[in-house]
């Protein structure tokens, strides 16, 4: 092969990833020696980090060889021709392990890809391994299994459940990851990792061939370093899927295309109150830094009313639970032993409550949802923090999932997306007073993603939060 070939150097792993499968594309890069270096990479710094559950280097060699002879041979096949990135553990990819978290599924190996890893296989993606997540994706990691480790101090929380997703694209050994959010588990570990994850409108993206944690919150979705990135993984990722009766019919639009038409004019929602109910003052002062870019940038800012999310917040528990409930119906209660008490309590949750209170949840939910569509008439962005504390230890964060009312608080900003399906992104928007990444999020109305990407890309055209790395990988050597 005739690459043009450059020395590649530790930075190379922090590049974007559509402008480094431009340059595989181009023929500067061969895509081989891109995916030996990630390799490599994983290699030197995971052993600290722990991000990755299973390694897949004979995978992704022998996609990389295909990528590079079909560019050889004039095959273009889009945005993620010959990005290397990384898997969550909920997603089945044929013939390699899946355990969802759980040491319980540590013997299943698929027999075929979920739709959205054949989407991206189908897309020239390289498959770099499986990326660690929480039990069940609830709100702890199993006690047999390690935890990730933040790139950007260890002491502070990864966020959960795609912990592994958030500090392996943090720390560059993948160019973006697949995350799931059920209450927050894309947002969390995009604000924990100083990264942009992408949670769509429920639907847009099939379900078929990822583990369920609760069949009518679980939304599969990008996490990446840039807004453009998430808009090249999405646009792969969303589709029909004959597999998955939920997925949406709509034709996915080229987000890509129009990314750059920026936010002038667009009617920008603010629900000062809301916003600062239990929030701290590093997320506020964020906040405020971005209200002000935003408005720079021609956005209209117009006060809202954000609905009452009081019920979607003390109902997102048991409602989980009773999903959580089908879906592990097959080992649970009978294999108890094996599960880890956050999960266990949240699947006990599940099996005591009433088809009567069950119902009334229901109905809360497509009240609040019909209110929130509602707001959408007079604005098209809601601007909000992503979670109520900017940067908070592990200390801090070890009563996720067993109190109730810590719950409530940390759920406040994502939990009601994802009961009323609406998509957000989430992206950098400073950092704490401890150098620690903060985020904050854009919500449009259902199936109104581009916007979500435009809004996003303006600001990050605009700031340059979005490019701050953990600086001792951002340092580091791979020998």
């Amino acid at each position: 092969m005739n690459w043009r070939y450059v020395v590649l150097s530790d930075q190379i792993s922090f590049m974007d990833l559509v402008e480094l499968t431009k340059r595989i594309q181009a023929k500067e890069l061969s895509s081989v020696e891109v995916t030996r270096h990630q390799i490599d990479r994983i290699d030197s710094l995971d052993g600290s980090l722990k991000s990755f559950i299973l390694k897949t280097p004979e995978l992704a060699l022998q996609q990389a060889r295909q990528v590079d002879d079909e560019i050889m041979r004039g095959e273009k096949k889009g945005p993620l021709h010959g990005a290397p990135l990384g898997i969550k553990d909920l997603c089945w990819v044929k013939g390699v392990t899946a355990t969802g978290g759980m040491p319980l599924h540590a013997e299943f190996v698929p027999r075929e890809d979920g739709t959205v890893v054949r989407k991206l296989r189908n897309a020239g993606a390289i498959f770099l391994g499986m990326l660690r997540m929480t039990e069940g994706a609830f709100a702890d990691h199993h006690p047999d299994v390690p935890s990730p480790v933040n790139p950007w101090g260890s002491s502070h929380w990864t966020g959960v459940s795609s912990s592994g997703s958030g500090v392996a694209t943090a720390a560059g050994l993948c160019f973006g990851s697949i995350g799931s959010d059920t209450g927050g588990s894309i947002r969390f570990p995009s604000v924990a990792n100083g990264l942009t994850g992408l949670k769509p409108t429920w639907g847009l993206v099939s379900r078929y061939g990822a583990y369920e944690l609760a069949a009518t919150l679980d939304h599969l979705g990008p996490i990446t370093r840039t807004a453009a990135d998430a808009a090249a993984m999405l646009g792969a990722m969303a589709g029909a899927d004959v597999k998955d009766p939920t997925a949406s019919l709509r034709e996915v639009p080229d987000y890509l295309a129009t990314i750059g038409d920026g936010i002038r004019g667009l009617r920008i929602g603010i629900d000062a109150s809301w916003n600062a109910r239990g929030t701290d003052e590093d997320t506020l002062a964020m906040l405020s830094g971005m209200i002000g870019l935003v408005t720079e940038l021609g956005g209209v800012v117009k006060a809202i009313r954000f609905p009452d999310e009081t019920a979607m917040i003390k109902n997102w528990l048991p409602l989980c639970g009773v999903e959580a409930a089908v879906a592990h119906q097959s080992t649970y209660p009978a294999q108890k032993l094996r599960y880890g008490a956050p999960m266990a309590g949240l699947l006990d949750l599940g099996l005591r409550l009433s088809a009567v209170d069950y119902q009334r949840m229901i109905l809360d939910r497509i009240s609040f949802r019909g209110q929130l569509d509602a707001v959408f008439q007079d604005i098209d962005l809601i601007l909000a923090p992503a979670q109520p504390i900017g940067s908070p230890t592990n200390d801090r964060m070890k009563d996720l999932g067993t109190d109730p009312d810590f719950n409530a608080d940390m759920l406040r900003f994502t939990a009601p997306f994802d009961m009323s399906g609406h998509p957000t992104i989430t992206l950098p928007g400073g950092l704490t007073t401890e150098g620690m990444p903060i985020g904050f999020q854009f919500v449009s109305d259902h199936f109104n993603e581009s916007l979500l990407f435009r809004a996003a890309h303006a600001v990050q055209q605009a700031s340059d939060w979005h490019r701050r790395r953990p600086a001792e990988y951002l340092a580091a050597s791979i020998p």
